[in-house]
């Protein structure tokens, strides 16, 4: 099953998230969970980071959500706020 994880910074949390950058880059190489695909949110500059944006596959939520909690940017408290659903790919057209 895929899931999408949702994740907004703190407002102030620039500085957390370029100290804790290679951390969380290696934990997500490192992880189990089979990525689909990740990346910042990045405001309309094309530059600044916002947030993150995963799409995993999982067997369930609960997965997905320690996955979440072990990031280093969880831990480093950058997200402000981390929504996690169940995702229907419906269309991929590459």
């Amino acid at each position: 099953m895929l899931f999408a994880i949702h994740a907004l910074d703190h407002d102030d949390a620039v500085e957390r998230r370029l100290a804790h950058y290679e951390a969380h880059k290696s934990y997500l190489t490192a992880s189990a969970m089979k990525m689909v695909i990740s990346g910042p949110l990045i405001t309309d500059d094309g530059e600044t980071m916002i947030g993150s944006l995963f799409i995993v596959e999982a067997d369930n939520r609960d997965d997905v959500v320690a996955f979440n909690r072990a990031d280093p940017f969880a831990k480093a408290n950058v997200w402000k706020s981390v929504e996690i659903h169940a995702f229907n790919k419906r269309v991929d057209n590459r």
